[in-house]
């Protein structure tokens, strides 16, 4: 079978372009696997090239690189094809448009993958005829917007196949009534750890993830506070980058320091890999406020460890079985995590019968596991044949018009925000006047 994959930039990191060289590497021994990368901005990715698949650029960002596509008068046009409501819009042009269209219309594949809705919308509407056109969702159908889910529902029926990475969002994304698109659900695959599993001796607490709002460290740092009151010899480490304006890691330092935890609390900033981290402790904790999936847990898993996590919106649930392979709190109960984690420290047995039970069922997330889900989903719709549908010239129209609205509606508020924004800017002089220091 001939599986491509297209992504927005192989060359970078990120859980999308993670989970495809898991799934394309498992697919790539006894498939030929092609991932097609919109996007090129370094010699080598990032991540490391999947071993046994080619990866195809499109454009290519490298300045000093021969093929530079910079210069070219399309990569300045707006784009057309790839729809404004995707959160990547502004990186797309009339030239990542053309790419596209070229390669997908030749090209020989059995099945086309799309990894964001808005490269979905470019199979639905560009990909060989003869190809089964699937398109992945990893975020979940509540963080996208109206106009994005008004675009699905214009261009995902000309699609074959919708995966999601949770039952809960697949079933969402039925609410859809997307006509004869088969939506179902299989999770993200992570690989079996390269390191020896934790042993749940380490008296260590380990959380990863980017040092964002959503993540809700504060909580986890809360909580661990009453832990460490108890047992005073456990430590706490969150492995992660903090967002571009630093912001959430000075907030969670000085939280840190106001609980005088600054020598059991330590921001670890990025590893990779991050596997003999994992390793070295005996208990993995994720609070966040929602997740689309949750792949530190099952990488955590992986290597042993319980897990603490929030039960969150929408992927924890589906990944721990309460009780017997981590602990679900409820969302933002910094003492129901605290009880958890204490739980959990101060029981040496249920800890390491909970962490071999979450090696062992952790399992099912194996990336050949999943290629073989994906397998067996392709297969069924290769022997049903490609469904095309067409939106038709009635349809169309209403969508173009519908788009407008949207449009005009975004403009206006914009409009209003920077008259706002120069109101205060004009106002500012004024306070100062009135309240010299």
């Amino acid at each position: 079978m001939h599986i491509c994959f297209l992504i927005h930039n192989a060359y970078g990191i990120g859980g999308t372009i993670r989970t495809t060289f898991n799934l394309a590497t498992a697919l790539a021994e006894q498939h030929d696997v092609e991932i097609i990368s919109v996007f090129r901005h370094r010699r080598v990715p990032f991540m490391g090239a999947p071993p046994g698949v080619r990866i195809t650029p499109l454009v290519d960002r490298r300045s000093a690189s021969p093929d530079y596509d910079g210069d070219d008068p399309r990569y300045a046009q707006r784009a057309r094809v790839f729809p404004r409501a995707d959160g990547r819009y502004h990186q797309y042009s009339r030239l990542t448009d053309e790419r596209i269209r070229q390669h997908l219309s030749g090209l020989d594949a059995d099945v086309i993958v799309g990894t964001r809705p808005g490269l979905n919308v470019h199979i639905a509407r560009q990909a060989h005829p003869a190809a089964v056109r699937v398109g992945q969702e990893n975020l979940t159908l509540s963080g996208y917007g109206l106009r994005m889910r008004h675009e699905m529902r214009h261009r995902y029926p000309s699609l074959d196949a919708l995966t999601t990475v949770t039952e809960a969002d697949a079933h969402a994304y039925r609410q859809l009534n997307l006509p004869g698109v088969r939506v179902e659900a299989i999770p993200n695959s992570v690989p079996a750890a390269s390191v020896q599993p934790a042993d749940g001796t380490g008296k260590l607490i380990v959380a990863a993830g980017r040092l964002t709002p959503t993540k809700r460290y504060d909580l986890l740092v809360t909580a661990f506070a009453q832990v460490v009151a108890a047992h005073p010899d456990w430590q706490l480490r969150i492995f992660g980058n903090g967002d571009a304006t630093g912001d959430a890691k000075q907030s969670l330092t000085a939280l840190i320091r106001e609980l005088g935890l600054s020598r059991k609390v330590f921001l670890m900033g990025k590893v990779n890999p991050l596997e003999p981290e994992w390793a070295k402790a005996s208990i993995a904790a994720s609070t966040s406020a929602k997740e689309s999936f949750g792949m530190t847990i099952v990488e955590a898993m992986r290597c042993g460890l319980p897990v603490v996590s929030t039960d969150c919106p929408v992927g924890p649930r589906e990944i721990i079985t309460d009780g017997v392979d981590g602990r679900l709190t409820t969302s933002g109960d910094v003492d129901g995590i605290a009880a958890a984690l204490l739980e959990l420290v101060g029981d040496d047995e249920l800890r390491r019968q909970m962490g071999e039970a979450a090696l062992r069922n952790s399992a099912r997330f194996d990336p050949a596991r999943i290629a073989q889900r994906h397998l067996d989903l392709w297969s069924d719709l290769l022997r049903r044949g490609p469904v095309r549908r067409s939106p038709g010239a009635v349809r169309d129209a209403a969508h173009r018009a519908l788009t407008r609205s949207f449009d005009a509606a975004h403009t206006l508020r914009s409009a209003a925000g920077d008259v706002r924004k120069m109101s205060k800017q004009a106002a500012a002089p004024k306070e100062r006047d009135q309240h010299p220091s």
